[in-house]
């Protein structure tokens, strides 16, 4: 029995004046793969009762237990932003935030991701591309949480509170304390100093949708904040499914300068990109192990390695890092 699918079926008959005879049930409406949260989609048809004639169409309906997922209030307010913007979000027609319930348009289920897995090509990368300076530049920030460097330090120490402790119990003796957070404090540095622009935070193939009309659909944006103008693209580059070599990555690294911040020089550019790939990197490796020993979800753990590789890449790239790389090195190595 799933109470919460009961009610959310009655709310749905509600929002479109569904008769007893004419109800939805549970065997109308199909479960969209989800994320990593504790919301749950559904898709179901139903003609639109503003269509003339009426035809059927998708719909996703949308389940986010108040008590366990607070960003409801937050998806409706964001997506009407990116819909200003003249991006292509699911238009939320109707909302309880009280039960939390939504019906949102559905994008499709053709997702980037599974479109570059299946082509394996990298162009289909490069035509999102253009979306990250109208993200950057177009959406109305103001009212938005401030990506801040409490929140930014949290994330990166969800690195040593859960993998080091939980997943390999290797956890930092004092002195290494003191070194983590001298490499946290050079980071949030990197951060601090680029544009604070509108960030989706979880801006990867998973989360766009290649829609029917062929506009790049964008969900999955309730935790948007304003923070560092290169994050939204490193989250696109070093994503969970997906590694490309390094020169094609500096190749849309030059890309995406070009298009949101050419005066910048390609060096300075390069850097922030990395060190902020650093920051989102460190706090997957420890998000992921979260999931896993505090939430029970044990699927994410398998995509460790991936970014641990990321972080071992950039840990090697600057003269900097040197300081800090016997103590993760030997972490990351024996995972």
């Amino acid at each position: 029995m799933d109470g919460r699918l009961d009610q959310l079926c009655c709310w749905l008959n509600d929002c479109f004046e569904l008769s007893p005879e004419q109800a939805l049930k549970h065997t109308d409406m199909s479960v969209v793969c989800g994320d990593a949260s504790f919301r749950r989609y559904f898709r179901f048809q139903y003609p639109c009762p503003q269509d003339e004639p009426a035809a059927v169409r998708s719909w996703i309906a949308v389940d986010a237990p108040p008590e366990k997922e607070r960003g409801t209030a937050a998806f409706v307010d964001v997506a009407a932003r990116l819909e200003r913007a003249g991006l292509c979000a699911p238009h939320v027609h109707q909302v309880s935030l009280q039960q939390g319930f939504m019906l949102l348009d559905d994008l499709g289920e053709q997702s980037y991701r599974a479109l570059i897995q299946s082509t394996d090509d990298a162009e289909q990368l490069s035509t999102l591309l253009p979306l990250l300076p109208v993200l950057a530049q177009q959406v109305f920030v103001d009212g938005l949480p401030v990506y801040s460097e409490p929140m930014l330090q949290d994330e990166m120490d969800e690195f040593w509170q859960w993998y080091l402790h939980h997943h390999i119990d290797a956890p930092f003796i004092p002195e290494e304390q003191q070194l983590w957070q001298q490499l946290c404090d050079q980071i949030l540095t990197v951060l601090a100093e680029q544009p604070q622009v509108f960030v989706h935070r979880d801006f990867m193939s998973s989360n766009l949708i290649a829609t029917p009309h062929g506009v790049p659909g964008i969900i999955d944006f309730q935790d948007a904040v304003i923070g560092p103008l290169t994050y939204d693209f490193a989250s696109l580059i070093w994503d969970r499914y997906i590694s490309w070599s390094r020169p094609q990555l500096e190749v849309w690294m030059e890309q995406a300068r070009q298009q949101m911040a050419p005066e910048i020089s390609p060096q300075l550019w390069q850097r922030w990109c990395d060190w902020t790939g650093l920051q989102r990197n460190l706090k997957i490796v420890g998000r992921f192990a979260r999931l896993k020993y505090r939430d029970g979800k044990d699927g994410y753990i398998e995509l460790l390695p991936r970014f641990i590789e990321f972080v071992r890449d950039i840990l090697n790239r600057y003269e900097e890092l040197v300081p800090y790389r016997p103590m993760l090195e030997a972490r990351l190595c024996g995972r």
